[in-house]
């Protein structure tokens, strides 16, 4: 019988797929229906939202159901089955792909230089808040002390003799600015009395010609005014010098020892500021807090000491010569001014011109044209 079993085994045909499987054998079709209503249910590993590594589509070496015709379907691998790729692996591979051999030497090297170019920019950031705080300082202690004296609260060192040749000076100036502003008038008037007396000498010289009946008497007064106009343009002369004197001593001179002035109550203001300020805190307790503040502001004090005995040296010295140089001048414009305008209207032409030669007033011919820019130079 054992015979008869191994000649049929031997005689038996097993059936071999393209894909190396053997047929299903017919106790096995319901689990192959199993496992096929299985995968329906399931997730579809072909479609895009299976996601595998990041990517989407088809995963590489996984083969879609169907695209071997005449071949089972092949059970694939749950999902529970897949590999994700490790997280400390795949920071690895980004690491190794965003950067390059020598790439953490030139990050340092950057770093370095922002560093270093940082380090002057930090520095004069400091040096302006420190320009900054002095100055907001400064200002408080300024403005505390001015509303301390407008109030009568605080003291002010006071210059007596000082003060008061300052306040002539200013008087000075406010009279001398009126001097000036009427002289002006005066040129711009006479200027255009001149004008008219030309006009009005070529209409007299032009009847002349026309009006033979009338041609001595138009000819006299044509010469009348032609002389007029002449003297007056000498005149003119000597006004304009006049005029641009008292402007360079009220404008420039003047302005200037007014500037110094200026500084010089700025620093009398600061000084009595940090003289207060000192003074307070000499009225308070000594400990090791306070020490310190006072030694601070005594050196304070010494230097604002400093710049105000010297501006108000600046000033004394600035007032002398200035009451020097303006006796000088204003005696020399005010003669000129005297015989010119005496001589004019006495109608001493010789005496006029005498007047502007004795102090080198320069009269510009009314026939010469403005200069080019190459001889104003």
């Amino acid at each position: 019988m054992s015979d008869g079993i191994m000649g049929k085994a031997a005689t038996m045909e097993i059936t071999i797929h393209s894909n190396g499987d053997s047929a299903q054998l017919p106790e096995d079709d319901s689990l192959e229906q199993d496992l096929q209503q299985v995968m329906v249910s399931g997730p579809n590993l072909n479609e895009t939202s299976i996601v595998s590594g990041g990517y989407g589509g088809t995963a590489e070496g996984i083969i879609a159901s169907g695209t071997i015709k005449g071949a089972p379907v092949k059970t694939p691998a749950p999902c529970s089955l897949l590999i994700s790729p490790s997280r400390s692996a795949a920071s690895r591979i980004a690491n190794q792909g965003c950067s390059s051999p020598g790439s953490s030497n030139v990050h340092q090297t950057q770093s370095h230089s922002v560093t270093a170019s940082s380090e002057p920019a930090r520095g004069i950031a400091v040096e302006k808040f420190d320009v900054v705080k002095k100055w907001g300082i400064n200002t408080y202690k300024c403005t505390k002390q001015l509303i301390s004296e407008r109030f009568g609260r605080g003291s002010r060192t006071v210059d007596l003799e000082l003060e008061a040749q300052i306040e002539v000076l200013r008087d000075t100036k406010r009279k001398y600015e009126n001097v000036l502003r009427l002289s002006r008038a005066l040129t711009t008037h006479f200027y255009s009395l001149v004008q008219t007396q030309r006009a009005l000498g070529e209409a007299f010289s032009d009847l002349s010609q026309k009006s033979p009946e009338l041609q001595e008497e138009f000819g006299y007064n044509a010469e009348t005014q032609k002389l007029l106009c002449k003297n007056g343009e000498t005149l003119l002369g000597a006004v304009n010098f006049f005029v641009s004197s008292i402007n360079t001593l009220v404008n420039k001179t003047m302005e200037d020892t007014l500037l110094t002035i200026k500084l010089f109550e700025n620093a009398r203001l600061e000084y009595d500021a940090y003289r207060t300020d000192l003074e307070e805190l000499n009225l308070g307790p000594r400990d090791p807090v306070t020490l310190p503040k006072i030694d601070l502001a005594q050196q304070l004090y010494a230097v604002h000491k400093e710049k105000y005995e010297r501006l108000r040296s600046d000033v004394t010295i600035k007032l002398k010569f200035l009451e020097e140089n303006k006796v000088k001048v204003m005696h020399k414009q005010l003669l000129l001014f005297h015989n010119a305008i005496s001589a004019y209207f006495a109608g001493n032409q010789q005496q006029l011109e005498q007047t502007l030669k004795q102090f080198n007033v320069k009269l510009k011919a009314p026939s010469s044209e403005k200069p080019s820019w190459l001889e104003e130079q």
